[in-house]
């Protein structure tokens, strides 16, 4: 009951965990808007009675038009992400992670800060990282800054934000699209390798992270939190 009738934007909403959420919490009663880029990913959102918006996250100036035609807004999540910056850095050209921050870092900042003047004061913010931005894993150190670097605005923003609260949800391995830089055998055992390790036993689902958006989305008695979502890898 306590998103019936809100209204909520989800940047990078049309597929994997920000499409699941949406999902959720238009289930919960809530009036749900996914952006996204890709015009096949927004029509397949549209069919599931989604309302949708093709928005480049790493456009400032079609955010400011975007949220200024959208007008005031409860909440916001953020859920656009990026591929790029994944090796061992002595393999990692500095150019690949650039990029992963354009796409990733900087299209989440441009959102939050295009969007800032129309949240709800009673609202809420959520970011979507990921879990190599704490988990020290070979082979993440380049991702693992993007999500790092987004994760230390979330305590800081708390303070300087309220009583809009922010908050970040740090997703491990999860079943998803982001996967499909990947051939399909590669993949499917590197889903095993991970399920070994991971203490529940299993690769997550988008809507295993999904019900955790909606707890921070409905809670307004927590902020400048980062709720980790791995299952128990890192």
């Amino acid at each position: 009951m306590a998103l019936k009738s809100t209204k909520i934007i989800i940047a990078g909403g049309t597929s994997g965990i920000g499409l699941a959420t949406a999902q959720l919490l238009k289930k919960a009663g809530a009036s749900v808007t996914v952006t996204g880029r890709n015009i096949e990913k927004l029509t397949a959102a549209n069919q599931k009675k989604l309302q949708t918006a093709q928005i480049d996250s790493s456009n400032p100036d079609a955010l400011k038009s975007f949220f200024n035609f959208h007008g005031n807004i409860d909440h916001l999540i953020i859920a656009v992400g990026s591929t790029k910056g994944l090796g061992k850095f002595k393999d990692l050209t500095l150019a690949d992670l650039r990029l992963g921050f354009e796409e990733k870092y900087w299209s989440q900042l441009n959102t939050l800060k295009a969007a800032l003047p129309y949240i709800n004061k009673k609202g809420s913010i959520t970011l979507i990282t990921a879990i190599t931005g704490r988990a020290r894993m070979p082979g993440t150190s380049g991702i693992g800054s993007i999500n790092g670097a987004l994760e230390i605005f979330v305590p800081i923003l708390a303070k300087e934000l309220k009583p809009i609260r922010i908050n970040a949800v740090s997703p491990g391995v999860v079943d998803t699209s982001w996967w499909d830089f990947l051939p399909q055998a590669v993949k499917k055992k590197s889903f095993e390798s991970y399920a070994s390790q991971i203490a529940v036993g299993r690769i997550a689902q988008p809507e295993d992270i999904a019900h955790a958006i909606l707890f921070l989305t409905e809670s307004n008695y927590i902020t400048g939190e980062i709720i980790a979502m791995d299952g128990g890898l890192s």
